[in-house]
């Protein structure tokens, strides 16, 4: 377990570095996150943000730093896990948050329910590992067959964060693309629901 690099950039965790689990975790460049958080801005105040492949928890960390209200994190590395509980811990933010260990594939329809439970919409942001790894052929096809089934009632925004190359559909299931922004090998996707 090491200190990272990666730091909380605003708001009453600023500057604080994350721990990283040495390189099963591809952390989520200060560029990439300083452009999400500066394309919602005001929007993160009082919202629920689901980190899915949360690797250090950055991005989760980063909105409630910024003042969202809870945060949920899913996360299959058992190192990478226990590294991101220590994170939250560091942050103080345990009872802001749900960790959960699992294939984010699985393991999401845990939070998808809860969220219909509370009647609640959310910010998910996809980080998959990068389709270039061993084993990872497929991960895009099945992150936009997920992103298809996360019904508008419950998502505010989907970001995704992918290779840059790689286009991702104008519409996904009942969401429609707002914007790409490339930073070098990693480029950001934001989908909205449909309007009726």
């Amino acid at each position: 377990m090491l200190k990272s690099n990666i730091q909380i950039i605003a708001g009453k965790h600023r500057g604080k570095k994350l721990y990283m689990a040495g390189e099963n975790t591809r952390s989520t460049k200060n560029i990439l996150k300083e452009s999400v958080f500066n394309t919602l801005q005001f929007e993160v105040v009082d919202s629920i943000w689901v980190e899915v492949f949360a690797g250090t928890g950055s991005i989760g960390l980063e909105a409630l730093s910024r003042g969202a209200k809870y945060a949920y994190f899913i996360e299959k590395n058992m190192d990478s896990f226990r590294v991101l509980n220590r994170n939250i811990s560091e942050c103080k933010e345990e009872s802001n948050s749900k960790t959960i260990l699992g294939d984010s594939f699985e393991e999401i329809w845990e939070v998808v329910d809860e969220l219909k439970r509370n009647k609640q919409k959310a910010y998910f942001y996809f980080d998959p590992p990068f389709a270039i790894r061993e084993g990872m052929d497929d991960v895009y096809n099945k992150t936009i067959k997920l992103i298809k089934s996360i019904e508008p009632e419950i998502c505010q925004m989907i970001v995704i964060e992918h290779m840059s190359g790689l286009e991702f559909p104008e519409t996904i299931g009942s969401l429609e693309k707002t914007k790409s922004r490339k930073f070098g090998k990693s480029t950001l996707t934001y989908y909205i629901p449909k309007e009726d």
